[in-house]
């Protein structure tokens, strides 16, 4: 009898879990499904008309020797050392991002604090207005909210010298649509998942723009190989 029993536990203990592996199988393919939705909607949605703005833009700042300085913070930093090789290597625009320089940043911060570690970089850097700073953001700093200060002081700043300011950004754009030439927003479709597709399209949009015939030069390795 208690065999029995015993058995009749583990019985519906297993149909629990099977009950929970599927119904856990369903909501991960539904939110995958979910997912690749809203990133076919943010494709659909974005400006064309704006991404081929910026790579006029990037195009006059090429021809005229200018530089291009690429700032972000966390994932977006991670996306500007990215995207700093990519420039270089494939369009032939001299580029730099300041977080690729550990020391000096972490120096700054420690020494001078957050919020002007960027603007005291591309003051060192001898910002001209040849130059221009390109900003892959989330939410492009909001100085009321005191979230990324430290690009805002570099917008302000590069305001100052006449470069021009580009932006990769989510959300509204926020300072950093405010102020730049050219600002490609990614489009909100879903508000919980603003960081992850807005630092996802930072790679997709300036993918686009290295691969763009108007700027691309050098070819990429794979596309190179029979």
């Amino acid at each position: 009898m208690v065999i029995g029993i015993i058995n009749a536990i583990c019985g519906c203990l297993q149909s629990s879990i099977d009950s929970l592996t599927i119904r856990f199988k369903i909501n991960v393919m539904s939110y995958a499904e979910q997912h690749l939705r809203e990133t076919i909607e943010i494709v659909q949605k974005l400006d064309v008309a704006l991404l081929e703005k910026m790579v006029a833009a990037l195009v006059t700042l090429r021809s005229r020797g200018g530089r291009l300085f690429i700032l972000g913070v966390g994932g977006s930093a991670a996306n500007a050392s990215h995207a700093v090789n990519d420039f270089r290597k494939i369009t032939d625009i001299e580029a730099y991002a300041p977080t690729d320089n550990v020391s000096e940043l972490t120096a700054r911060t420690n020494d001078e604090g957050w919020a002007s570690v960027f603007v005291e970089w591309l003051r060192g850097s001898r910002l001209r207005d040849q130059d221009a700073v390109l900003v892959l953001s989330v939410g492009g700093g909001n100085l009321e909210k005191n979230v990324s200060p430290n690009l805002v002081s570099a917008l302000q700043f590069a305001k100052e010298t006449g470069t021009s300011i580009l932006g990769i950004t989510g959300r509204d754009g926020g300072y950093t649509a405010q102020v730049a030439d050219v600002c490609v927003i990614v489009p909100t479709v879903n508000p919980a998942n603003v960081t992850p597709h807005s630092e996802a399209f930072q790679a997709v949009v300036w993918h686009l723009l290295v691969s763009h015939p108007a700027l691309k030069i050098q070819q990429t390795k794979w596309e190179s190989v029979k």
